[in-house]
């Protein structure tokens, strides 16, 4: 996964993201570096730096000399991009050390840190071991980040960085109130992936509604083509495209119920549908043989060498692939199907929001040198960078002029103005990450997915899941408001 705050495995990996999550692999020699330096603290003094003089080109006080230390996730979108800014900040302030380390194991890396009072000055919180943002939150972990976006963006002095992100990328990192506790730096499309190019093979367009999904899932298996896969061994995937789903049949206002942990909020008719035509497609056996078997990249691998033709998914799946998905796949993204002709939303209904979560530590030594990285990231430039290392869309609205886009990113950009105002974005993956993967997603929709348990049993389920989370007080809650 990329990311977000989507790839994110957590818990139990997060595809990251949901996590999306991003790749579960060996440690490398950059990494073990970065693993003896979390052992001796790397730093001497736990005091947090002086700051700079504040000025129009140092808008955010940056200590010009203070040392800078850099955490990312390296997973779908990989960390060239990360490495570009930083690359830019050590220019703009030469007698600064920049430490610059990678992980895909971020949470039993970094939460001794946090817990020792020692973390980082700036992390890419994503990935199979993602922090969880509600946690951070809750036991104020986290530096609020509303100076860096009342600050002038890098290209354009007169607008602040809060004026070129694209629209939700703040809100997004609102827990609670007023400030902005995480940076969304990547603009993930979430739906059912696919290629064009097999569905012309059998003569097919992109099912609008689901009596032609199904149809088109009995046609590729007499062809020996599995209609679905998914990340079986992480299924929190699966909402990437049920969730959106679910608020095109019975209205967002369902999604939004879900989030703020009402009772029978799992019980609604709309939830009830969705999970009913999911396990259909397991009924009828248009699930790839083995899938609940396979982990993110498992099922990516499967669905890009032409074993199945819809995955769930995120738009780091591109670039995650890249190395194996052919060049005339034609990648594209299809929004939820139509149950039918009494949903709420309309076809093209879509999950899109930011992912790639970055936050500066309450404790960081050098908070205004961490803002002022994201500050560098938050360019037009650096935002190009991103998109044609990663083949996605950055938190920066703008940043595609003279890059010539992917299919899968193309496709993105159409799903987006197709959709126009019906985008929803579930917050259950950042405000609940345990109840997101491991209970809804593994105990409940995997389950159920896997024929292990009927949609009623997997709601029954989640419900007790989430009826237990609102009664928690050992986590802090978060509502729509």
């Amino acid at each position: 996964m990329g990311s977000t705050s989507a790839h994110n495995n957590e818990g139990l990996g997060r595809r990251d993201l949901i996590k999306r999550s991003a790749a579960l692999g060996v440690i490398t020699v950059p990494t073990m570096s970065f693993l003896a330096s979390c052992a001796s603290g790397d730093s001497g003094s736990d005091e947090k730096v002086e700051k700079g003089t504040k000025s129009a080109e140092n808008p955010l006080a940056v200590n010009e000399s203070a040392p800078l230390e850099l955490v990312i996730f390296d997973g779908g979108f990989g960390t060239k991009y990360a490495e570009d800014a930083k690359a830019v900040y050590a220019k703009t302030y030469p007698k600064a050390k920049v430490t610059f380390s990678k992980t895909q194991k971020i949470q039993s890396v970094l939460q001794p840190r946090f817990n020792g009072g020692t973390p980082p000055d700036l992390i890419d919180n994503s990935g199979a071991q993602q922090m969880d943002m509600g946690v951070l939150v809750g036991k104020k972990q986290l530096a609020d980040l509303t100076p860096l976006l009342d600050a002038p963006s890098i290209d354009d002095p007169n607008k602040t960085v809060r004026d070129t992100l694209r629209p939700g990328i703040v809100e997004m990192g609102q827990f609670d109130g007023d400030p902005v506790w995480i940076m969304y730096y990547a603009y993930t499309v979430y739906g059912v992936w696919y290629s064009q190019t097999a569905l012309d093979k059998l003569d097919a367009t992109y099912p609008e509604n689901w009596d032609d999904m199904l149809a088109l899932c009995a046609k590729a298996k007499k062809k020996g083509i599995a209609g679905w896969t998914y990340a079986g061994k992480y299924p929190y995937y699966l909402p990437f495209s049920l969730y959106p789903f679910i608020a095109k049949i019975g209205g967002v206002e369902v999604l939004d119920a879900i989030d703020n942990l009402e009772p029978k909020a799992w019980e609604h008719p709309a939830v009830k549908a969705a999970f009913e035509a999911y396990y259909e497609l397991f009924k009828k056996g248009y699930v790839l043989e083995g899938t609940p078997g396979l982990d993110h990249r498992g099922s990516q691998g499967a669905w890009a060498n032409g074993k199945a033709l819809f995955i769930p998914n995120g738009s780091w799946v591109e670039n995650e692939e890249a190395s194996i998905i052919p060049k005339d796949f034609k990648l594209s993204v299809g929004a939820p199907s139509s149950l039918d002709a009494s949903d709420k939303m309309p076809f093209g209904t879509i999950w899109a929001s930011g992912g790639e979560p970055f936050i500066v530590p309450a404790n960081a030594k050098n908070a205004e040198g961490g803002m002022e990285q994201l500050r560098i990231m938050l360019s037009e430039a650096s935002s190009k960078s991103f998109t044609s290392s990663t083949k996605s869309l950055s938190a920066y609205n703008g940043g595609t002029d003279g890059i010539e886009l992917s299919d899968g990113l193309k496709s993105g950009v159409a799903a987006l103005e197709k959709a126009g105002t019906n985008v929803v974005n579930p917050r259950l993956q950042d405000w609940y990450v345990k109840l997101q993967k491991e209970q809804i997603g593994v105990s409940g929709l995997g389950e159920m997915m896997a024929g292990r348990a009927t949609p009623a049993e997997a709601i029954k389920k989640i419900q007790g899941y989430a009826d237990a989370a609102a009664k928690d007080g050992s986590i802090k809650h978060f509502k729509h408001q």
